[in-house]
């Protein structure tokens, strides 16, 4: 890597820094989103519960009830990736980021709830187990796995047939390193998707993507690739799947796998940054600064505002001097 290259990347990792200090206060803003909660007919679905939260202030949540149209909506919402949760009883919830213009319209969000398999009721058995599962993120992004495998356990006491948290304990374990109980956990969730139908292919797609990380960090490359494949086969049209998988390569420096999931999660959700934002980073990466100037100016016509923007801007006018 030359010394323009690598100055590029020094600049990236300092903005980025300031960047973080700022995020603290992060979140608040003129922003608007809102939409409708709906089964699987269409029919809307009234007192469902939608909140949401901004990452990077755990503190900034906002929730609400959907009326009798089943519609919602939240205002005084700053620009960027906000994390969106919805359910109702007799219904499996969601769990989806979505994210907020402060500048533009920001397109309804459509939210469709599956009736439940489980006979009375949906996943979320105790609603006021929630504080469990908050706590539990909290604790995984910041690293303390032991702590937060203590909070999802207590939820899924609570839950049991919440298995997307499973894939969150299997997540902290490998993290940890415990790359046997990791995939226990993931092979335990493949066995039981065959024969429950109300899991999902999406689950069986999480967790085979969970197994290609184990093998990729034993660096068993091939064995990982094949599980990265079977793991967007199950689940083709998750663009999150695609983009987790590409971080995965990401930091590993597999700068070309990397590209192939991240291009692939763009053309599954052409309209979200994320994507275009990684691709930036990857090709700077590779020390090529042609296409990281296509991405990240790409980027900027989805996302034109915001600390990542100025972020954007900052590194486009360095490369391109």
């Amino acid at each position: 890597m030359n010394k323009q290259v690598r100055s590029w990347i020094v600049l990236v990792a300092a903005v980025l820094l300031a960047v973080g200090f700022a995020s603290a206060q992060a979140g608040r803003g003129v922003g608007r989103i809102g939409g409708t909660v709906t089964d699987l007919e269409g029919n809307p679905i009234e007192g469902a519960k939608v909140s949401i939260t901004y990452p990077q202030n755990e503190s900034l949540k906002f929730e609400t009830l959907t009326n009798k149209k089943g519609e919602w909506s939240f205002i005084g919402l700053g620009s960027g990736n906000w994390n969106l949760v919805s359910y109702a009883k007799g219904y499996d919830p969601i769990n989806q980021p979505i994210y907020v213009s402060q500048l533009q319209v920001n397109p309804p969000v459509k939210i469709h709830l599956k009736k439940s398999e489980k006979p009375g009721g949906g996943f979320i058995e105790d609603e006021a187990s929630f504080v469990f599962l908050e706590n539990g993120n909290k604790f995984y992004r910041e690293g303390k796995y032991d702590e937060a495998i203590v909070q999802y356990e207590t939820f899924m006491e609570k839950n049991p047939l919440a298995y997307q948290v499973r894939i969150s304990i299997g997540e902290c374990h490998l993290q940890k390193g415990d790359y046997e109980k990791a995939a226990a956990i993931y092979n335990d969730i493949i066995e039981k998707a065959k024969t429950d139908a109300a899991l999902g292919k999406d689950m069986i797609g999480k967790a085979l993507a969970g197994l290609g990380n184990i093998a990729l960090k034993q660096n068993k490359l091939s064995e990982a690739q094949e599980y990265f494949k079977e793991s967007i086969a199950a689940s083709p049209k998750d663009e999150v799947l695609a983009y987790n998988v590409g971080e995965i390569f990401f930091s590993n420096q597999g700068y070309d796998e990397a590209i192939k999931y991240f291009t692939l999660a763009s053309e599954i959700k052409p309209e979200w940054p994320d994507s275009f934002l990684k691709l930036g980073y990857v090709y700077l990466n590779k020390a090529d600064t042609a296409n990281a100037v296509v991405k990240f100016e790409k980027f900027l016509t989805l996302e034109p505002d915001g600390e990542r923007a100025a972020l954007v801007r900052n590194i486009l006018t360095a490369i391109k001097k």
